[in-house]
């Protein structure tokens, strides 16, 4: 048979079955075939799986890079992304496309899809989408696309150029905050957005976290002197989170349109979320590793050190909130884990010090600490490591919640799973009998950031190669991709569930003619 490359003797992983002892032939960067002892013709490329797992590609569809995260940001990355380049790499804080890419790859990534953030100053969203592409272009080690921020949501952008980014550029989803001021919209612009939403088909991603209560405790912590990295998450107990889940699911419910809760920490919220799925309401939920292997003490570390955990919502404090994302990922509550990749440099003045600036002594003032943690790269690693080989999911369940879910929720349908016509987008494992357990540090990893929360923790396994489309561009340690082989994707729309015609009362939406 005519292939450019066959992989072979490889355990193939999808989300429903395991085959075993399988060659894989790809052709043009597509799949063309599964079978065991494929033939194939002199010459042609061959890599030896040597029995160890092979699952379909990573795709981590919550990764922020080369993004402003809050209007306090220096003015200098908003020159920055006007100018389509980062000439100031020394000042610059956070992953860019081809330093997050790298790491991506790295860690069994084969496509991610990152954030194209509109700020509250900008009355069009071609301009943004704009600046965002040509930071990417030619960027990236891997596929990639966005999904559009809104903060500033008015009627010309939700009736004319929330159809044209579907149409126009292949996006077919949208995030909104409950929090943070720079993007923090109110239950009235929600309802706008989800109206909009829902009438060009596209999934809106919900940050849910109640903005008032926050600012309430924040204000009233600083005033006792809590001030520590630690008590982030004193200011933002699960209930807060919990509370704004169940109000993003009453919007949603109320204008019968499908939502995704971002980055859900703990059981409260969980319970929400699976409660509306039994009553089967459009509503999809997203966790992320740390609220699987981290617990809140690693933001007590002496003086300013717990502030590389600090992100939003936070970690949480008891071990029966990691259970419950554990048993909410077997259950099916979490449609994805994604890595909400986040990355802020620590000792940079305009990174994680930031928190050190506005006094509060060594320990500095949580709340001026950014949000967010580096995990592109360990994201896939560690699901396998600490769940699949522990026993705590099957390799399957591995497969539907980090490739084959995202693929469908996202409308990338040429991705997701291994099968003939599909981007042949493959990590393969090392052979688990002659692999060394070792533990994480930073220096092993990819990105630019000088930390990764995940430090010391032991890995009993790590992908072997990474393919994309095709092409090897992860080979035992080493990225050897070429810079730039990355191709934006454009998405259709979900083929998870959708709106259901089903109503509170008797309203109706009503869409003005285009």
């Amino acid at each position: 048979m005519d292939f450019d490359l066959v992989v072979r003797k490889g355990n193939v992983v999808t989300a429903s079955d395991i085959w075993y002892d399988c060659d894989i032939g790809i052709k043009n960067g597509k799949i063309v075939a599964v079978a065991c002892s494929l033939p194939a013709q002199d010459g042609v490329g061959v890599i030896d799986a040597e029995g160890a797992f092979i699952t379909p590609g990573g795709i981590d569809t919550h990764v922020h890079l080369s993004q402003m995260y809050e209007a306090s940001v220096s003015s200098l990355m908003k020159t920055q992304i006007t100018n389509g380049k980062i000439p100031d790499l020394a000042n610059y804080t956070n992953d860019t496309y081809e330093t997050g890419t790298r790491s991506a790859v790295a860690g069994g990534t084969t496509t991610v899809i990152t954030f194209a953030s509109q700020l509250r100053n900008d009355e069009s969203l071609v301009p943004v989408l704009e600046e965002y592409s040509k930071l990417a272009d030619g960027q990236s080690y891997c596929d990639y696309g966005f999904h559009m921020i809104l903060s500033n949501p008015t009627k010309y952008i939700l009736e004319n150029e929330l159809s044209m980014i579907v149409e126009k550029y292949g996006i077919t989803s949208v995030k909104i905050y409950m929090t943070y001021k720079a993007f923090q919209l109110r239950d009235y612009e929600i309802l706008d957005v989800m109206h909009a939403a829902r009438r060009v088909g596209i999934t809106t991603m919900v940050h849910a976290e109640n903005a008032d209560v926050i600012d309430w405790m924040t204000e009233h912590l600083e005033e006792q002197g809590m001030t520590a990295p630690y008590h982030h998450g004193t200011s933002r107990p699960p209930i807060v989170e919990a509370e704004a889940t169940n109000r993003a699911i009453v919007l949603a419910e109320l204008m019968d349109t499908p939502i995704l809760l971002v980055h859900i920490s703990g059981a409260h919220a969980t319970k929400v979320i699976r409660d509306a799925q039994t009553r089967l309401l459009p509503v999809h939920g997203e966790t992320c590793p740390q609220y699987l292997f981290l617990l809140a003490d690693s933001m007590k570390k002496e003086g300013f050190e717990g502030a590389r955990c600090v992100c939003s919502p936070p970690i949480r404090e008891e071990p029966a909130d990691q259970e419950a994302i554990w048993t909410g990922i077997k259950n099916g509550t979490f449609t994805t884990l994604s890595s909400d990749h986040a990355p802020i440099i620590f000792d940079h003045p305009d990174g994680k010090q930031r928190g050190l600036a506005h006094g509060g002594g060594p320990q500095g003032k949580f709340q001026y600490i950014p949000n967010g943690l580096p995990g592109v790269e360990t994201r896939i690693p560690l699901l396998w490591s600490g769940g699949v080989l522990t026993g705590r999911i099957t390799p399957q369940k591995f497969v539907e919640i980090t490739s084959t879910n995202p693929a469908k929720l996202y409308g990338l349908t040429n991705k997701g799973t291994i099968g003939p016509g599909f981007d042949a987008d493959l990590t393969i494992w090392y052979p688990q009998e002659g692999f060394k357990p070792f533990k994480l540090t930073n220096e092993m990893l990819h990105h630019a950031i000088d930390y990764t929360p995940f430090e010391g923790i032991e890995f009993k396994n790590w992908p072997r190669y990474t393919i994309v489309r095709g092409k090897l561009v992860f080979k035992e340690g080493q990225v050897i991709g070429k810079l730039g082989y990355g191709q934006y994707q454009r998405r259709g729309k979900s083929t998870l569930s959708g709106p259901r015609d089903q109503w509170l009362s008797e309203w109706r939406p009503v869409y003005p003619m285009n």
